[in-house]
């Protein structure tokens, strides 16, 4: 099987990360299947994406909703009659706040979003790979392994998506479905640009130093994200299942 004849299905794929790695799976020739909320943006993705040579779909996705989650599955193996790889990606990072602050329907709204949305779309995914034994990637957070401050539900939930993974990773193994997560660290992105908003009032000037405390000195791009996901996806990494890989400069070490 050549990679042309794969599918794969991203949510949050109109913009930063979930861009990144429709554009990586473009260049290896998969066909791609988006699913965002913004409608404008996910049609100007597919079309940035087509008018490149890549396959690519839109499909309106609220992570949010449950039925949504299911059309965008079904709509992929409708359109390309298989699906070989499923990526989690939708998700945000709230501003900071205290556990004072947060009341617990905010938490669990948070918790559908990142954590809940995640759990549905394997859900609905596992039936179509276990056909094409396939895999599914996890955007989880390097947060979750270090921790974050004022970011209790953030990483509460991602944190949860590596148990999810672990978990999955053994129940699907004999189906021959790989699953892993994929954890970043600072990376530049839309939503990363925002967050800064709300930690400065130079945020440019904020992003700055941050790059000052990676190791290799600066933040990661969303193409090289994507072609991890594009790697972990592959015949390539065969072997590899079960795990938190989290490319973040070398931020984790200390």
């Amino acid at each position: 099987m050549t990679d042309c004849e794969k599918v794969v299905v991203i949510t949050g794929g109109s913009k930063g990360i979930g861009l990144g790695c429709a554009r990586a799976f473009g260049r290896h020739r998969w066909k791609v299947m988006l699913g965002a909320r913004g409608r404008d943006d996910g049609h100007d993705a597919a079309q940035a994406l087509t008018d490149q040579g890549y396959t690519a779909v839109y499909v309106p996705t609220d992570v949010m909703l449950e039925d949504e989650i299911e059309r965008l599955i079904d709509a992929a193996v409708y359109q390309f009659g298989r699906l070989d790889c499923l990526v989690n990606n939708a998700g945000w990072h709230p501003p900071d706040e205290s556990i004072d602050d947060v009341s617990i329907a905010d938490f669990e709204r948070l918790l559908r979003l990142n954590l809940t949305s995640t759990f549905i779309g394997c859900k609905f995914a596992v039936p179509h790979l276990r056909k094409t034994r396939g895999t599914i990637l996890v955007m989880s957070s390097a947060t979750a392994i270090v921790g974050q401050r004022k970011s209790a539900s953030y990483v509460a939930g991602k944190a949860a998506q590596i148990g999810l993974v672990r978990s999955l990773a053994l129940d699907l193994a004999s189906d021959g479905i790989r699953v892993n997560a994929v954890c970043p660290g600072a990376v530049r992105t839309p939503l990363m640009e925002q967050w800064a908003a709300t930690q400065s009032d130079d945020p440019q000037r904020f992003l700055q130093d941050a790059c000052g405390r990676i190791p290799l000195g600066r933040m990661g791009t969303i193409d090289e994200i994507g072609e991890l996901c594009a790697f972990l996806a592959s015949d390539a990494a065969g072997f590899i299942t079960g795990q938190a890989i989290c490319p973040d400069g070398g931020a984790t070490l200390g």
